[in-house]
């Protein structure tokens, strides 16, 4: 009787998977040594083998199925090679909803960005783990592991709750399996070496939905962060290369072989970082292969969506993390970067699968043009992206220029915010643009000051304006920071979210005075701001810069609301009569930061830098 031994089957990816979706087709990436001369079948009922694709590495086996008529259950999977055979049990799920019931985010909620490592620890955070590179954790240093995980994050919903924030955007939470190198890791999560497993240092995948369930519990919805463009070096296809064209420019990993030749030479080629060549009608063809096939850095091989069977297994991915964790969106990394007709198939397929799901890309140009362009529906790219929410960098750096200047009579200050949302024209649907005023990529807003002036005036537009706004992680307790020196700087642990913090800034008794007036702040806008039909529905109008004061109003079903910015040092005054289209008769207004009366019935005096945010 023959014995399985010679047929090796290591791992299939997707670990399992669900029957019942609208694509019926299920890739199936089988690894072990020498499997990719064998052959394999099912006799389980509804599934059939449609195709088996052999790859340039014989140590990997693609099946295709088509599971149109299969049932849930465990179907067998039999590997032939030569005389023997290997069954392998396969477990097909049901699926817990419906894709149409699979709702994602939407410019009714704010979300709030953290990074897992850095939020809080829940568990002993000490040690290594088996079966990872050695690392260490040490929170005196910005660019190595400080120990925040999943079950940290968890602890916390409460004071999310508090705050009011609706979303949880957590950076990358799969495996990062690299070592430390000159006192740097991959803490950040962007160098994914398993799409199939939450990284052992943050928790498991059973914690990973634990976390998500508890959050919808608690009203709460939660965005997972995803990287198509490059994966991390020490993922498994980078010392086994499924086929020479799963990456772009992989000429660089046979000469890292050979010991002869130096690290880094003619083989590698790295991104110019420059994003315009993907929009720009005039583009030459190296600048566009240096933008999309180079390498995000040395130790980030870039991946080749272009490859059909690339393609395939990343999408499958996406489907298994929106069924396995129930995620309520995902946000996709370095989305330029890679292929984008690959990618607009890719979104295509969610949003066939998932209609009322949603995806935000990392578009990172800082011109409405460009970010416009890569929305769904745009009437000016030459290819539909397909994809429904992109980002607003240009909204980033037009507030945070303004920040540091008075408004005067044409350009500077707040006229930079007015001229930013006059391009709104160009974008499809301007409420699904998420805008930001800083993230774990940037400076903080309040850089290495603690002034709150500007960041109430900044905060206060966005979370009045025809956006969907994020947040960043403790900016709620004036947590400052640059990037002058490392990317750490702007991405510190959280006050009290570490065993031994001096103090706990997730409590009222744990902060400063001055914390607890922005916290409080902040959390009354956004308390206001939830459920608001006149801020997520209203129609939005603005009026260019008046004697330094800027005004945008919104209005829906009889009600107004308008965020009155002072851009100047000094006093000014809003002339009511200016506004008489949106007043109307309205002699009075509450302003909703301070829960104070405001007189309409003639000009209001400001202080300087003053925000109103008045509802009438």
């Amino acid at each position: 009787m023959a014995t399985n031994a010679a047929v090796n089957v290591d791992r299939i990816d997707p670990t399992d998977w669900y029957v019942g979706m609208k694509d019926t087709s299920l890739q199936l990436m089988v690894y072990g040594e020498g499997i990719g001369s064998a052959d394999a079948t099912t006799d389980y009922a509804g599934a059939r083998v449609d195709g088996i694709v052999r790859l340039d590495s014989p140590n990997y086996l693609l099946i295709y199925l088509d599971l149109e008529g299969a049932q849930p259950g465990e179907m067998t999977l039999l590997f032939r090679k030569g005389g023997l055979e290997k069954e392998v049990k396969y477990i097909l799920k049901a699926r817990e909803k419906r894709g149409e019931e699979h709702t994602g985010f939407t410019n009714a909620d704010v979300l709030y960005m953290l990074m897992p490592d850095r939020f809080a620890q829940g568990g002993s955070g000490d040690g290594c783990v088996d079966g990872l590179f050695p690392y260490k954790i040490d929170r005196t240093q910005p660019s190595l592991r400080h120990g925040g995980d999943l079950e940290g994050i968890r602890r916390h919903l409460d004071y999310f709750k508090e705050l009011g924030v609706t979303a949880l955007w957590l950076t990358p939470v799969l495996e990062n399996n690299s070592p430390d190198s000159g006192g740097c890791s991959t803490y950040h999560g962007y160098a994914t070496t398993d799409y199939y497993r939450v990284d052992p240092r943050f928790g498991t995948n059973a914690g990973y939905r634990k976390l998500c369930d508890e959050a919808h519990a608690n009203g709460l919805k939660v965005v997972m962060d995803m990287i198509f463009n490059h994966c991390g070096f020490n993922h498994p296809w980078i010392a086994d290369l499924p086929s020479r064209d799963w990456l772009n420019t992989p000429g660089w990993l046979d000469a890292r072989k050979d010991k002869a030749k130096p690290e880094v030479n003619g083989e590698y080629l790295q991104t110019s970082y420059r994003l315009t060549p993907t929009v720009d009608p005039y583009a030459s063809v190296v600048d566009m292969k240096e933008t999309v096939e180079g390498w995000f850095v040395p130790t980030m091989p870039d991946l080749n969506q272009k490859n059909p069977h690339v393609i395939k297994y990343l999408t499958q991915n996406s489907f298994w993390w929106i069924e396995t964790a129930g995620i309520d969106g995902i946000r996709m990394d370095t989305y330029p970067y890679a292929y984008a007709g690959a990618m607009a198939e890719w979104a295509a397929a969610l949003n066939d699968e998932y209609p009322n799901f949603n995806v935000v890309g990392e578009t990172w140009v800082a011109e409405p043009p460009y970010t416009a362009a890569w929305q769904k529906g745009s009437k000016v790219a030459r290819k539909d992206s397909n994809l429904k929410t992109v980002m607003d960098f240009s909204f980033h750096d037009r507030i945070n220029k303004a920040k540091r200047e008075d408004t005067d009579g044409f350009m500077k200050g707040l006229n930079r915010v007015y001229d930013n949302f006059v391009y709104d024209y160009l974008y499809p649907d301007p409420s699904s643009v998420m805008a930001f005023i800083e993230n774990h990529d940037t400076d903080r807003f309040l850089g290495n000051g603690k002034d709150s002036t500007a960041l109430k005036q900044a905060l206060a537009i966005l979370l009045t304006v025809n956006r969907i706004p994020q947040l960043y992680y403790g900016t709620e307790v004036l947590m400052n920071g640059t990037k002058e020196k490392t990317d750490g700087n702007v991405r510190k642990d959280f006050p009290g979210g570490f065993p031994g913090d001096a103090r706990n800034a997730f409590t009222a008794a744990g902060r400063t005075r001055a914390e607890n007036a922005m916290f409080a702040w902040l959390s009354r806008l956004l308390h206001w701001r939830r459920d608001n039909d006149v801020i997520t529905k209203g129609k939005q109008t603005q009026f260019i810069p008046y004697n330094g004061v800027y005004v945008i109003a919104r209005q829906y079903g009889g009600k107004s609301v308008m965020t009155v910015v002072n851009g100047t040092k000094k006093p000014a005054r809003l002339a009511v009569k200016r506004y008489a289209e949106i007043i109307g008769t309205k002699t009075a207004a509450k302003d909703v930061l301070t829960d104070s009366d405001v007189s309409l019935a003639s000009d209001v005096d400001l202080q300087p830098r003053q925000t109103l945010v008045l509802e009438f």
